[in-house]
C-alpha cells in the first residue's frame, strides 16, 4: 500500500472525524463516501483494508467483516488542505448496502472523447464482477475464472486473425470488439488498471521520440 501523507499531520473535524472518498483503483468509479477518525485510519493502514466510523451508530466498522465484500486498499492519499482522504482500492463485490458497485450512479462520460466507451465498458466490467447479476455474460466469466477468460481471449484473437485474412472489414470490426471486450475483463480480473496498459504506451511513445531525436 502507498501512504502519500503522514497520518500525524490530518486534519481532523470537530468531530474527531475526516471524510474519505473511496475509489476503485482500477476502473477511477468513485464508489462511496466514508468517515474515518485516527483509530479506523490506524486500522486501514495497518491491515490494508478499509476501517471507518459510523456516525449514526458511532463506533468503528470493518467494511466487508458481515457481507464478505472488504476493500483492499492500494494507495492513501489526502488533499491540499489535509482535510480529505482519498482511498483508492480493489473491492472484493460491491462497495454499497444496496448491493450496487458504487453508491453514486456511473461518473457522465466524455461525448467528445473518442474512447469514452472503453471508460464506460471498463465501469460496467467492475459492476459485474462486483455484483454478479444472474445471466450477465460478464458474470459467467468471472464465475468460471481465469481459464475460461483466457481460452475467450485466444479465440477471439484468432477470430481476429481470420477476418484480417479474408479481408473482411465488417468481420474485423466485430472480432476487434469482442477481442477488446475480453482483453477488459482479463484486465479486471488481474487487478490491473488500463491505465496502467495506456502509461506503458505513452512510456514507449516517449523513448521512441527521446531515440528518434538522438
Amino acid at each position: 500500500m502507498k501512504l502519500n501523507f503522514d497520518p500525524a499531520t490530518v486534519k481532523y473535524g470537530e468531530d474527531g472525524l475526516i471524510p474519505v472518498i473511496v475509489q476503485d483503483a482500477a476502473s477511477k468509479e468513485v464508489l462511496t463516501l466514508a468517515y474515518m477518525n485516527k483509530e479506523s485510519l490506524e486500522l486501514t493502514i495497518n491491515q490494508e483494508e478499509t476501517w471507518f466510523f459510523s456516525r449514526s451508530r458511532r463506533s468503528l466498522w470493518h467494511k466487508g467483516e458481515t457481507s464478505g465484500h472488504t476493500q483492499k486498499v492500494v494507495a492513501l492519499s489526502y488533499d491540499c488542505d489535509r482535510d480529505a482522504i482519498l482511498a483508492q482500492v480493489v473491492p472484493a463485490g460491491p462497495a454499497c448496502h444496496t448491493g450496487s458497485y458504487s453508491c453514486f450512479e456511473g461518473t457522465e462520460k466524455n461525448r467528445n472523447d473518442r474512447f469514452h466507451i472503453l471508460n464506460q465498458l471498463e465501469t460496467l466490467i467492475a459492476e459485474r464482477e462486483a455484483e454478479r447479476p444472474e445471466g450477465a455474460y460478464t458474470t459467467y466469466l468471472f464465475d468460471k475464472g481465469l481459464d475460461k477468460i483466457l481460452k475467450k481471449v485466444g479465440e477471439e484473437t484468432a477470430e481476429v486473425i481470420i477476418a484480417a485474412k479474408n479481408r473482411s472489414a465488417d468481420e474485423l470490426r466485430y472480432e476487434t470488439a469482442d477481442l477488446l471486450y475480453h482483453l477488459l475483463v482479463l484486465l479486471r480480473e488481474a487487478k490491473l488498471p488500463l491505465d496502467e496498459v495506456l502509461m506503458e504506451l505513452e512510456k514507449r511513445h516517449g523513448t521512441k521520440q527521446k531515440v528518434n531525436a538522438t
